[in-house]
């Protein structure tokens, strides 16, 4: 186990995307971490011990996105993008918000308090005296809760049920589950970001991001989304009331529903609905057949064929197509 004590909270320990810096440049993984006491460990060490599944013990508090996306062999860093094991993470202390967001395996034992929104963790019956357990939604849904129980939430052969008030982010990341995810309350940014199958159902409000991503699984939120929902998808089904932002930007794919008029980015743009989109919205939004008949559907557009004038020698003018 890799040990490592820590005078202060730090933020983004344990986490595999590096803080992104592949895009900002805020961090690097060579970085030696600050406030340590007694060792000179990089945010790299951290990972590299997770990814070999071994566990890294944080002797102290930890900041925010502890534990970002644990468990995925990312693309961007020359991955896969699927996911893989990972070794558990100890804190000896507090925990600051959004840990576990997009995290799909291993496990967080926290001795003190979490605090929200929490990422696409849930809590379990722990296996460690005096420590909180704490596994992935996208872990439990695939494999199964195996000897640990659930806290709070029940897990049925189709249907997890999240009715525990705690706000969370990026649920069901990456899942490949053909089951329902149904969350009675709001939930935080990235619900269903890559998501390859299943139902996640919110019956509340949803934050940035919703849907982003998506990869053939369906996402209804019986409220509104935050900006940048349904960005990048590239199968699947989007569903809401109304959005607070624009939606679809850079879709590849899938359908996008919304009660009210929604704002698109490129190349999202209104399509007309037919009859399987009408039973859809019936059936997901829980709506009337004359109200369904009024969402709004939008999808990528088709590239318009390009075309360029000619003038002739006779004066005429013919447009050929590029």
């Amino acid at each position: 186990m890799l040990k490592i004590r820590m005078l202060k909270p730090i933020d983004n320990l344990c986490d595999y995307t590096f803080n992104f810096c592949w895009n900002d440049s805020k961090l690097q993984p060579e970085d030696v971490i600050p406030s340590q006491e007694g060792t000179s460990f990089t945010y790299a060490d951290l990972v590299a011990e997770l990814k070999a599944g071994r566990d890294v013990c944080i002797d102290g508090n930890a900041g925010k996105r502890l534990a970002y996306s644990v468990g995925t062999d990312l693309k961007h860093l020359g991955g896969t993008g699927g996911a893989e094991k990972a070794g558990n993470i100890f804190i000896e202390g507090d925990v600051g918000p959004e840990a576990g967001m997009g995290m799909v395996s291993g496990s967080l034992y926290i001795k003190a308090n979490i605090e929200e929104p929490w990422g696409n963790i849930l809590e379990m019956t722990s296996d460690v005296k005096g420590y909180r357990k704490f596994r992935s939604i996208t872990d439990l849904l695939a494999n199964g809760p195996g000897k640990d129980m659930l806290k709070n939430n029940s897990l049925t052969e189709n249907t997890l049920k999240l009715n525990d008030g705690i706000l969370r982010g990026t649920i069901g990341a990456r899942s490949n589950w053909q089951g329902t995810v149904l969350v009675e309350g709001n939930v935080y940014n990235g619900t269903g970001v890559l998501m390859q199958q299943g139902t996640i159902m919110i019956k509340g409000d949803a934050g940035m991001n919703t849907g982003s991503h998506l990869d053939g699984g369906t996402v209804v939120v019986h409220g509104s989304v935050g900006e940048f929902s349904g960005a990048y998808m590239k199968d699947g089904r989007l569903a809401f009331i109304n959005a607070k932002g624009y939606v679809g930007a850079g879709m590849a794919g899938g359908v996008i529903y919304s009660k009210k008029k929604a704002s698109t980015s490129p190349p999202a743009a209104k399509a007309k609905l037919e009859k399987d989109d009408i039973e859809f919205i019936r059936k997901n939004m829980e709506t009337g057949r004359v109200e369904s008949m009024l969402y709004n559907k939008y999808e990528p557009e088709k590239e318009k064929e390009k075309f360029v004038t000619v003038h002739m020698r006779d004066g005429s003018i013919v447009m050929r197509k590029i």
